[in-house]
């Protein structure tokens, strides 16, 4: 765990930023588009769309920087989404106008195409290169464990700090973890050992080889062969797939459609949204019904690390990067379908052409994808090290 101790560091930052801003987000967003008003269809529909365009995008890049992150190494492709991401939030650091909110609603769905799960993504990866097999469940949840950290700090701090302080304070973290990234993190690309180790005798040799190999991997973009040639190396794999897939399909409804409803219903504000997310985060919980039934989803932290390590030991160790980008493309095509699905629901039924009286009628159907992620992890079989020792590759396909 030592030897990855400026991982987690690069991971804290960047995450305490990332949940820094949730709990105003919301706030910012109906101010800028429905002001003095707790309930806004255009604020729903706007941010459901947003989520839609972002899964878009993060389906065609999450498995193409897995892939170039297995040839390139892990702190290159980091660097990409750890650099973008700090664009939207200065921009409500600036002002948080009508004017700036659409500027910064432009750039941030632009900027999450690339870096909306890469940084998670690519650190799973850089686990995988760096402890065994044995060890990474561990790791991978000991890294689940870095992000309930910061976001527990994170939200606890956006409670006691004004809106404008927020984004500023964000954008900074922002900077000091790509900053760090790149002072302190140690590359892990296996090839680089092999390449130096051999460099001596052959050089003139490798250095053909790997620009050839560089220009295949550019020219080579995961495809959707390459997707299902992952999906039909092992049954585990696939099944791990469908669970991803109705797992994010939940998380993504509650995303796109959860802080509207407490706000339409209860009124939240900023912090009472930080409230809710510390009870998530904390463990804690008092006798109003939102507060309460959020405490259950404590139980949600257990099933990233357990998925990602499923993934991670089928298949070998030159493909811990596709494999995860592959998982994270999954995730990003539900964050796509959960919002044109959710959006409306919620905006219909806390309106007042509601078909029947049923306010929370898209959390009970957030509930149900959460239930068939639920039962399908229960006929998940997993192969021991010992029946695949190298794990399956698709690099022929």
């Amino acid at each position: 765990m030592g030897s990855l101790r400026h991982l987690y560091v690069t991971l804290f930052l960047s995450c305490y930023s990332t949940f820094m801003v949730i709990p105003a987000i919301t706030d910012v967003t109906m101010l800028a588009l429905c002001p003095g008003k707790d309930q806004c269809s255009l604020a729903i529909y706007l941010s459901g769309f947003q989520q839609a365009i972002i899964g878009v995008g993060s389906i065609v890049m999450m498995p193409l920087i897995g892939n170039l992150s297995d040839v390139y190494g892990r702190k290159a492709l980091l660097t990409l989404p750890m650099t973008v991401s700090i664009i939207p939030l200065a921009i409500l650091a600036y002002s948080r106008t009508t004017r700036f909110f659409y500027v910064y609603f432009v750039f941030k769905t632009l900027t999450s195409m690339v870096s909306e799960g890469s940084v998670q993504c690519l650190a799973l990866a850089y686990v995988a290169d760096s402890v065994s097999e044995e060890e990474r469940i561990s790791a991978f949840g000991f890294i689940a464990g870095i992000a309930s950290a910061a976001f527990v700090v994170g939200t606890l701090t956006t409670r006691f700090i004004s809106t404008t302080t927020t984004f500023q304070v964000a954008t900074l973290l922002s900077m000091l973890a790509a900053v760090y990234m790149r002072i302190f993190l140690k590359e892990t690309r296996k090839h680089n050992d092999v390449s130096t180790k051999a460099k001596d005798e052959t050089s003139d040799t490798l250095l053909d080889e790997n620009s050839s190999e560089n220009m295949q991997v550019f020219k080579k973009f995961p495809s959707v062969e390459d997707l299902l040639c992952l999906l039909r190396s092992s049954s585990t794999f696939s099944q791990a797939a469908i669970v991803a897939l109705f797992s994010s399909l939940a998380d993504g409804g509650m995303q796109a459609s959860l802080m509207y409803f407490f706000k339409a219903r209860f009124g939240f504000n900023k912090d009472q949204f930080a409230d809710i997310m510390l009870i998530v985060g904390v463990a804690g919980t008092v006798s109003q019904v939102p507060y309460a039934a959020a405490v259950l989803c404590l139980f949600g932290y257990f099933a990233p690390p357990c998925l990602r390590s499923i993934i991670s030991k089928q298949v070998g160790p030159n493909d811990q990067g596709k494999a995860q980008g592959c998982i994270s493309g999954i995730s990003s095509f539900a964050n796509i379908v959960s919002p044109l699905i959710f959006s409306p629901l919620t905006a219909l039924f806390l309106s007042e052409r509601a078909p029947f009286n049923f306010p929370g009628f898209s959390i009970l159907c957030i509930g149900l994808a959460s239930l068939m992620a639920f039962i399908q992890s229960l006929i998940i079989r997993t192969k021991s090290p010992s029946e695949t020792p190298e794990g399956p590759t698709c690099n022929d396909c």
